[in-house]
């Protein structure tokens, strides 16, 4: 019985770390994603920095601004795409929200459907990120396992969609939960890993 209670224990604790440094990494995310612009690059530091820490590499809040300033430098265009394709969104839902527009409900749910979507690629950019990638080359691996994973984009639109109504109830809760989303863009890519190591070794 010890025996097996052990590793239960064990388990739990690594879960329960990885839980409170997804947390911590939502604040240094949120930090580094004040000016919005530096969106994309926050979120591909805080994935590195939680694809380390789940893999027992060495990783701290020094190393997160490294991964944070590299991303930046090389994807800044990247964020002001997303502040434009973000602004393009608001002004549809905006001309929906006007009386007497046809179909509103019907474009407003694709509207938001686009929008979770574009954060599914987004989230999984980030999560492949690392120093030397291009941002064009991750948004084309990104879009091919969003098309083609779609049990993890299943996941990550659920995780977007539990940050928006957590954001919308109590705006603070968006902190950690950003964490929290980070880290699931990193199991997500995980799990498609593992899974291509199985088909490759059928």
């Amino acid at each position: 019985m010890a025996a097996i209670a052990r590793p239960r224990r064990q388990a739990f604790g690594e879960g329960f770390a990885l839980f409170a440094e997804c947390l911590l990494t939502g604040v240094w995310f949120a930090l580094a994603a004040i000016p919005v612009v530096t969106v994309p690059a926050a979120l591909a530091a805080a994935s590195r920095h939680l694809r380390a820490f789940s893999e027992g590499d060495p990783t701290s809040w020094g190393s997160f601004w490294a991964d944070f300033r590299e991303a930046w430098r090389t994807g800044w265009k990247t964020g002001l795409a997303m502040i434009g394709a973000a602004l393009v969104l608001s002004l549809n839902l905006a001309v929906l929200a006007q009386e007497g527009v046809p179909g509103r409900p019907g474009f407003a749910l694709a509207t938001f459907v686009v929008a979770g979507l574009a954060a599914t690629v987004l989230l999984r950019a980030a999560a492949e990120w690392a120093p030397g990638e291009r941002w064009r080359d991750l948004f084309a691996r990104a879009l091919d396992g969003t098309r083609t994973d779609l049990g993890g984009t299943g996941i990550l639109l659920g995780g977007v969609a539990v940050l928006a109504a957590t954001a919308w109830a109590l705006w603070l809760l968006a902190v950690p939960m950003a964490g929290c989303l980070a880290g699931a863009a990193v199991a997500v890519r995980r799990r498609a890993l593992q899974r291509a190591e199985e088909d490759a070794g059928e």
